[in-house]
């Protein structure tokens, strides 16, 4: 009945090949006169999803998770991950070969300074970290009395015999009509912020910015709409965009280069050589250190900072802003017809977290409009719930057995990407799970009513969330928020809502509010929307300031909530966005699940 087509749930991992790919990179190593290699999960874009040619560490370690750093010497391997990903890592890696290591108690410059020998050489691939990241590795090896190296050839790809190839996916227009501004003008802006900062050019590494910046959209990577590639965006003067001339139609050449110089991405290096006596912003946490090392090298003035870019496209135009609240509401149609679907089938006993997967892809599918999913759903009944980035696979998939289901997942339409987390009871949840999804609501509602002046930023506001959960000597291990794109990445920076997220929320922002719960072995609870950064208007207020509109419309699951714990404020917030989900969504879905949502959306 249900399919899915834009995800799979195939296991990918094998932990049983880490050990003999391991002794296969040490002894590449040896040819290479290297006492140990440096692996970041990264490629030369600094993607978070990555195409299956760079997925490097996957293929060494058998880790599949989105951030993951390895560490290799000679008598000793490492594997960090953050909190998000801990327990996944002592699952998929042999931890015989690779020592499982939380980033968060111990980073890598840590690890380093304490298993370096002194005149150790470490090797690195310069295109794979950033500039800012191997500069921190440096010191600590530098501590240590040993040196990094870096390699022309990534030891990586000399003994991975069958290597996918690079991605050569077709570039695609981004019609104006979803953008809602034209390269031109957008080119211009980027111009004024370089001439603001007194550089004559921008490096443009993030295949991200790259979209934007020349509305262009591809599928070189899965679950976001990347082209990848690169430009040099001058103070003065034409652009030049480096993309493989085989993604490029004559329509879509012809539109690049009534705006842009193209050229292959093979001579941007010569390019970069010609930039001598210029002064070129760079993106130090992003562009990788073999660029700003080539422009050094030229005789350019690499001047660090953040990528302008980030910042223009973070602050959404109206045109975007239509376009998030149009696919949120039709998103939101086919989230409550899956809702409304398993409320039905849950209780039989026969669902399992697949089968759920690609009923809700199903119902995503027959909008008619879902270009992907925006990242592989996670499905996740009982204690694999408990893992807060879990992807279900053939081998671990669950039935859904009473207790919570917790399902997030997210879409990709032109008009704009969706992020939503909604967690579930079948049967009956225990009096313990219900204060645990409680809890996790009042932080929820906490971001959702916050009113807060022009400035501030998402780390000051990210404990608004997490003290409902303090009170009770609770928490979570992953940031309550992080920001949306347009048509683009469901992780978008530089906006985020974490004790990290240092950049000013500023009206036009898109952010998801997303605290969570999870026990290990047991359980887990996740409460996520989509928020749009707003101005409001408060009488007698001296400062501007801002507020949050919420954009995703779902009922959140009254059988888990323990009303008591609610203060009359929150029972009136919840009541209030269930009446607007009842009446938004309502008109959009079949009489049946208009039924089911009317009892869902009840007053509390």
């Amino acid at each position: 009945m249900f399919e899915a087509k834009f995800q799979t749930f195939d296991e990918t991992s094998d932990p049983s090949q880490g050990a003999p790919r391991l002794a296969a990179l040490r002894a590449r190593l040896a040819t290479q006169k290297l006492d140990g290699f440096l692996l970041p999960r990264a490629d030369e874009h600094q993607n978070e999803y990555l195409p299956p040619s760079a997925e490097r560490v996957a293929w060494l370690t058998g880790f599949t998770g989105s951030y993951g750093f390895v560490v290799v010497l000679a008598d000793r391997a490492a594997l960090f991950v953050d909190g998000r990903y801990t327990v996944q890592a002592r699952t998929q890696v042999d931890a015989s070969v690779f020592a499982a290591v939380n980033v968060g108690d111990t980073p890598p410059t840590e690890w380093l300074k304490r298993n370096l020998t002194s005149g150790a050489r470490i090797g690195y691939d310069p295109m794979l970290h950033t500039i800012e990241g191997i500069e921190r590795l440096e010191k600590a090896a530098d501590h240590a009395g040993a040196a990094l190296v870096a390699v022309e050839e990534n030891p990586v790809d000399a003994i991975w015999t069958d290597r996918p190839a690079p991605p050569l996916a077709p570039v695609a227009l981004h019609d104006p009509a979803f953008a809602g501004e034209t390269v031109d003008s957008k080119l211009g802006r980027i111009a004024d912020e370089l001439a603001a900062a007194r550089a004559d050019a921008l490096l443009v590494t993030d295949a991200h910015a790259l979209a934007w910046a020349f509305n262009i959209r591809g599928s070189d990577v899965a679950h976001t709409p990347l082209p990848l590639g690169f430009a040099i965006i001058p103070a003065q003067g034409r652009a030049t965009v480096f993309l493989d001339g085989r993604k490029l139609s004559n329509v879509v050449r012809a539109d690049l280069e009534a705006k842009a110089e193209v050229a292959e991405p093979a001579a941007l290096d010569h390019a970069l050589g010609r930039l001598a006596g210029k002064t070129v912003r760079v993106d130090a946490s992003g562009a990788a250190a073999a660029f700003v090392r080539r422009l050094e090298a030229a005789g350019a003035r690499a001047q660090r900072g953040a990528d302008p870019i980030a910042k223009l496209k973070a602050v959404k135009n109206q045109v975007e802003i239509e376009g998030a609240r149009a696919a949120q509401l039709r998103d939101g149609a086919a989230l409550c017809r899956f809702l409304a679907w398993l409320d039905a089938e849950a209780p039989k006993g026969t669902l399992d977290e697949i089968g759920a997967a690609e009923a809700l892809e199903s119902f995503r599918r027959e909008t008619g409009l879902l270009r992907d999913v925006s990242f592989p759903s996670i499905s996740a009944a009982g204690e694999n719930a408990a893992l807060p980035h879990y992807r279900v696979t053939r081998g671990s998939n669950a039935r859904l057995t009473p207790g919570f289901f917790l399902i997030d997942s997210g879409a990709q339409y032109e008009d704009g990407t969706t992020d939503v987390t909604r967690t579930v009871v079948i049967g009956q949840a225990s009096d313990e799970m219900k204060d645990r999804f409680t809890r996790v609501l009042k932080g929820h509602i906490a971001i959702s009513t916050a009113v807060f002046p022009k400035g501030v930023s998402g780390a000051q506001i990210d404990a608004y969330a997490r003290r409902p959960l303090w009170e009770a000597g609770l928490d979570f291990d992953h940031g309550v928020g992080h920001g949306v794109g347009s048509y683009l990445s469901v992780h978008e920076g530089p906006q985020r809502i974490s004790k990290l997220g240092t950049t000013p929320l500023e009206p036009g922002m898109i952010l998801s509010n997303e605290p969570g719960y999870y026990k290990e072995g047991h359980y887990g609870v996740r409460t996520e929307t989509l928020v749009l950064v707003e101005r409001r208007e408060i009488p007698g207020a001296e400062r501007e300031m801002y507020g949050f509109e919420t954009l995703t419309l779902a009922p959140i699951d009254r059988r888990a909530i323990v009303p008591s714990l609610l203060t009359a404020e929150e029972r009136a917030w919840l009541d209030a966005y269930h009446a607007r989900v009842l009446a938004e969504i309502g008109r959009l879905v079949d009489p049946a699940t208009a039924a089911w949502l009317e009892a869902a959306c009840a007053p509390l």
